[in-house]
């Protein structure tokens, strides 16, 4: 899969076919865009693109906002070659940018700049200056311009429409088994294991501890029963998100037991996938009564994995 900077004329490109967005999360609607894309693209003998922007336009937009991102950029990448995308455009987002007309757009960017035969957008797509252009819009400039706009409707599931947004929310509550449904893949973090206060160790529990990212979604502090993929390999996991208020607080931290394993991971990467919350993050009276609870913490989460893996037919 290419990665571009910008656009270049259509001589470059069989027969473009495209979709727009962010694309955070790379949920089950966004995955609908892009089979879509590809499909066609496959079919025409041409190349299937996906454009996005950087930086996100929130960032531009309204920098007062902390938005924090499902997916980072590598994940996002390899999402995009999974599904199928030959090319993934990235579109500098800057003032100047958001201030093309609705016309400006479809004509120096989709047409001229990236020769699109074929677009497929949301049925609520919106582009150009303060999102004045929307989907009757983008079709009628389509036809002026040389390209056919194919408008999507939403995808919908758990009574409502799949969005990062509502993804977002999900996961800050705690609710990963639900964003899951939504995302079409489990919520993951991934970091490099770093050296921690060996408390874990010293309660019978040794732990694996990740930096929490600054720019990422966190789930809700609290326990739960996850995967660890290290080395190309999947462990059954319990893992804890939080400050450790039992031993006064501190750093939030992501930390990684490792079921039935011993594995030395210090400076190596981990990615951990979110089956499940097993309880939220609470006060201990002491290092004997945490304990006490991790056991049990650790039985509850082997019998949520053991009902993910029957549901996903993974044993």
């Amino acid at each position: 899969m290419k990665v571009t900077r910008g656009y270049v004329g259509e001589a470059v490109r069989p027969y473009p076919v495209a979709t727009i967005g962010n694309f955070d999360g790379h949920h089950i609607g966004h995955r609908a865009l892009l089979q879509a894309v590809s499909q066609t693209a496959r079919e025409a003998g041409g190349t299937a693109l996906a454009l996005t922007f950087d930086p996100h336009p929130v960032k531009i937009l309204a920098p007062h906002v902390d938005l924090k991102f499902l997916t980072g950029p590598d994940e996002k990448l390899a999402r995009f070659q999974a599904a199928g995308i030959d090319e993934v455009v990235f579109l500098e987002f800057s003032r100047t940018f958001a201030m093309l007309s609705p016309d400006a757009f479809a004509e120096q960017v989709l047409a001229r700049g990236l020769g699109l035969k074929e677009l497929f957008v949301g049925q609520h797509f919106a582009f150009g200056h303060k999102r004045a252009g929307k989907i009757d819009d983008l079709v009628t400039l389509g036809g002026r311009y040389g390209f056919v706009v194919h408008p999507m409707a939403s995808v919908t599931a758990c009574g409502g429409v799949v969005s990062s947004t509502r993804i977002r929310q999900l996961v800050q509550a705690g609710d990963v088994g639900q964003a899951a449904l939504l995302l079409g893949h489990q919520y993951a973090m991934t970091g490099v294991v770093a050296p921690g206060a060996q408390r874990g160790q010293a309660l019978g529990w040794r732990t694996a501890n990740l930096p929490v990212p600054s720019d990422r979604v966190v789930p809700a502090d609290g326990v739960y029963a996850t995967v660890a993929v290290w080395n190309q390999r999947r462990y059954d996991s319990v893992s804890y998100i939080g400050t450790r208020p039992t031993f006064d607080g501190g750093e939030r931290l992501l930390e990684v037991h490792v079921l039935d394993d011993v594995l030395d991971l210090y400076g190596q990467q981990m990615t951990v996938e979110f089956i499940e919350l097993v309880r939220p993050d609470m006060e201990f009276s002491g290092a004997d009564a945490l304990s006490r609870q991790i056991s049990l913490d650790v039985e509850s989460a082997r019998m949520m994995l053991r009902k993910h893996h029957d549901a996903m037919g993974e044993r």
